[in-house]
């Protein structure tokens, strides 16, 4: 029995160990890095504007959730309700996308970055930075303090911060792919082969702490 037991840890082990020191660098990456700072919030500024409803003059039909926005010193309405998101200006009408130049200066008011350049992302592809946000896109090349290259990605009607990436979320987002074995899309986390090696992983540790008990047994008498 102990021999068969031996075996299966040995040659289990060997098949996932590398995905264990995988989970385990991947582990140690999320545990030393605040989340906060990998999404980029640091370098975020919260807007502050007053908003005069008075203005508003029109019904909404629909409606299940409405955003005020502040785009150039223009209140912008974000309308979520039974005919998809729509945004429309105090008229009702709907609002144009910003242009490039009003991107950079979007971009520089609601971070801490400098922008260098803007351009406009229509198509998604494979985990992509932007995965997730509504195309098209602006990306703004910008920079810190520091010199280093980060990108922020803005809506291209309101112009809010979709998100910020720098290479601490790059490396997260490698990390995050390793972690739960989805090196393409980094989105799946109910694959199959996650389940597969975590299974495997289990009875490896099952199996290593039964041979541990059983040659301390031996020892002892």
């Amino acid at each position: 029995m102990k021999f068969f037991v031996r075996n299966i840890h040995k040659y289990l082990s060997f098949l996932i160990s590398i995905q264990l020191l995988l989970w385990t660098v991947s582990g140690i990456y999320f545990a030393f890095n605040k989340i906060e700072n990998v999404r980029g919030e640091q370098y975020r500024e919260e807007p502050n504007f007053n908003v005069d409803f008075s203005k508003l003059n029109f019904q909404i039909d629909g409606a299940q959730n409405i955003r005020v926005i502040d785009r150039m010193d223009q209140e912008i309405l974000v309308v979520d309700g039974i005919y998809g998101r729509e945004y429309l200006n105090f008229e009702g009408k709907d609002v144009e996308q910003i242009k490039v130049e009003e991107a950079k200066a979007l971009s520089a008011k609601q971070t801490s970055l400098i922008p260098e350049s803007v351009d406009l992302i229509t198509e998604n592809t494979i985990g992509s930075e932007y995965r997730g946000r509504a195309l098209p896109i602006y990306r703004v090349t910008s920079v810190n303090e520091a010199g280093q290259s980060i990108n922020v990605y803005l809506n291209v009607y309101t112009g809010e911060v979709e998100a910020v990436r720098s290479n601490q979320w790059r490396i997260w987002d490698l990390m995050w792919g390793f972690h739960i074995m989805d090196w393409e899309t980094r989105e799946d986390i109910d694959n199959l082969l996650l389940k597969i090696f975590s299974i495997l992983a289990l009875v490896s540790s099952i199996t290593g702490v039964l041979l541990f008990f059983k040659v301390d047994i031996r020892n002892k008498v």
